[in-house]
């Protein structure tokens, strides 16, 4: 990823809006240091119009935003149904915050988790075929413990998600929400981080 052609921003407000989004077909996280939600279209809606309401969605709620932190490709479901139009809802969306002058960081799936959980597979004593959901349950109680960040309802593992991603992105500014272990903080230097925004004061 190139970030460093993308244009000029103005420069940041005292404490910067840092935004997190989970990319989904069906359940978008997005959320900021305070605050997550999942952005689920009708059912029914696919192909071009399920993209377009995605990207009208995120347009509208990331307007504001000094840095937006988006999950990368898990390349190692490049087979699954539907990761060819993911791939194109992320492409959209970034090409997106590129043309408004939003910078954008990109964070691999692993260094979420361990940002949130300190270690790449926390979920590793637990039988194979139920690991992927037991972490993204170790991830959600994570925010709520350390962050008191509450994600419930439909689309809560997505809003945990968004929500680690933003709180990333407030740490590499240079202004985490709460102290962080090194254990954690450890993920930030597996990222592609944006070259034009400094830390804020």
């Amino acid at each position: 990823m190139n970030c460093t052609t993308a244009p000029a921003r103005p420069a940041l407000r005292p404490i910067p809006l840092v935004i997190g989004l989970d990319l989904s077909l069906t359940s978008t996280g997005i959320a900021g240091v305070d605050w997550a939600d999942a952005l689920r279209p009708k059912a029914g809606v696919r192909g071009h119009a399920r993209l377009d309401w995605h990207l009208r969605e995120i347009k509208e709620r990331t307007r504001a935003a000094d840095l937006v932190v988006v999950e990368g490709a898990a390349y190692g479901h490049g087979a699954q149904a539907g990761h060819h139009e993911l791939a194109g809802l992320w492409w959209h969306v970034t090409q997106m915050l590129w043309q408004r002058g939003i910078p954008y960081a990109q964070v691999p799936p692993v260094q979420r988790i361990i940002y949130a959980c300190g270690v790449a597979n926390p979920a590793k004593d637990h039988p194979k075929n139920v690991r992927a959901r037991v972490t993204k349950g170790m991830v959600r109680d994570a925010v709520a413990t350390r962050y008191r960040l509450e994600c419930d309802g439909p689309g809560r593992y997505d809003q945990a998600d968004a929500a680690v991603l933003a709180l990333m992105g407030r740490d590499w500014l240079g202004l985490p929400v709460v102290e962080v272990p090194e254990t954690h903080r450890r993920a930030l230097g597996g990222v592609a981080w944006p070259q034009m925004v400094p830390s804020a004061p």
